[in-house]
């Protein structure tokens, strides 16, 4: 039996371009142009799969999304939706929609999308990495397993430098695929690997064909910290900061849960030789150990001072625990800086910790040392760029995400 999809759209061209291309894929389409209509279908007939409007006569998309969760709770649902906005993708993701899609949108991207509700991978029934090659290599003495989400999840706030309202939407994702950052609207998409890495100034930035990924380094730091290996972050423009920490992707991904998927391992890099690089007075050294620990020392005019911390990573509540709480932080007048420059247009009093002549101006640290422990939450996200898990003793003094970078791209230079 072909698979049914049910179509739900209050545009005729729109309903008549989908039928035409989903019966091309082999599939079995019937339409609706309304709310009232889709749910007598519905009970007529269980289809395998709904695209739904959030734009309806009579019954938003929304709404019928909840009336459909209580005729069928299992049910795979994709929102599409013209001038969209993060808090109905927030409601669509939690009310169970397996993907939330912009309107104008690619049918590609559609097409990929209908796929993994349907749990398909990708729409030949494999799951290419979005380079064409797959994303780990399987060779190496060392591995560990391909990693994903049990569902998908979704988060919200504003951009730390853009100050926009965005968010983020959690995918899982078939083994071989990678940690892909995608468009909402469209297919394009960038691996989160440092082939990618286009800008590294006060936050990290991927960039592919007219794609950008802002501010990843928080996110990245916590999937590296959980092990996942396979994951489609669907958003546009930035990362939120949320309170500037990576306490909420934890409790997203504690949410989501962590799958553990079949298939060959990922193969650990692991460091053989040291390596070092020296600016100034700022040192990055990497070199061998047999785990993964970040040694860092900052060193900052008072009131902050000097800072050392070293994170020995013990799997996700080690993570949780020491490094994910600690939250973004600069001084005022590094803020005033950065906003002329265009920069931390969202910077708020809410996510992140600032920092006066006489102290922090907006509450209480979450730990005496937050700030170092923050800038080894940046190097795991930075490092996270390898795009395989990494065995090594970091050992770092007042870098930031330019070494960082820098070193990775050093790393797989010598692999």
């Amino acid at each position: 039996m072909p698979t049914h999809i049910l179509v739900v759209d209050d545009e005729e061209k729109i309903r008549q371009t989908l039928r035409g291309v989903l019966s091309d894929e082999g599939y079995e389409v019937t339409d609706a142009g309304d709310g009232r209509t889709a749910l007598e279908r519905l009970r007529a007939v269980r289809p395998d799969l709904v695209i739904l409007d959030v734009w309806l006569p009579e019954i938003d998309g929304i709404s019928l999304l909840e009336q459909v969760r209580q005729i069928y709770a299992d049910l795979p649902v994709i929102i599409i939706c013209g001038h969209a906005n993060i808090e109905a993708a927030v409601r669509a993701t939690r009310l169970g929609a397996a993907d939330f899609i912009e309107k104008p949108f690619s049918l590609d991207a559609l097409l990929a999308s209908i796929a993994r509700a349907l749990g398909k991978g990708e729409r030949d029934g494999t799951s290419p990495a979005p380079n064409g090659e797959m994303a780990y290599p399987t060779q190496g003495t060392a591995t560990v397993p391909q990693r994903t989400i049990g569902k998908s999840v979704v988060a919200s706030g504003h951009g730390l430098h853009t100050g926009v309202r965005t968010g983020v939407i959690l995918h899982p994702m078939p083994p071989g695929t990678g940690i892909v950052f995608q468009s909402l609207a469209t297919e394009k998409s960038v691996p989160a690997h440092v082939d990618f890495a286009d800008s590294t100034g006060y936050a990290t930035t991927l960039f592919r064909g007219g794609f950008g990924a802002k501010t990843v380094e928080h996110l990245l730091a916590t999937a590296s910290g959980y092990g996942i290996t396979n994951l489609l972050v669907k958003m546009e423009g930035e990362v939120p900061a949320l309170d500037g920490s990576a306490l909420e992707f934890c409790r997203l991904l504690d949410d989501a849960g962590v799958v553990e998927q079949s298939g060959p391992g990922v193969a650990v890099y692991e460091v053989r030789s040291r390596f070092e690089v020296r600016e100034d007075d700022r040192t990055l050294v990497v070199e061998p150990c047999d785990g993964f620990v970040i040694d860092y020392t900052l060193d900052y005019p008072p009131p902050v001072g000097k800072q050392h911390y070293v994170f020995r990573y013990a799997g996700p509540d080690s993570f949780r625990d020491e490094i994910a709480p600690a939250r973004t932080f600069g001084f005022v007048h590094e803020f005033t800086q950065l906003a002329a420059a265009g920069l931390a247009a969202g910077g708020r009093l809410d996510n992140c910790v600032l920092i006066g002549e006489d102290g922090i101006i907006n509450g209480e640290l979450r730990f005496p040392d937050e700030f170092v422990r923050h800038k080894i939450l940046d190097v795991m996200g930075d490092f996270a760029l390898l795009g395989r898990p990494l065995r090594a003793r970091i050992v770092a003094r007042a870098t930031g995400h330019r070494h960082n970078v820098g070193m990775v791209r050093t790393l797989l230079a010598a692999a």
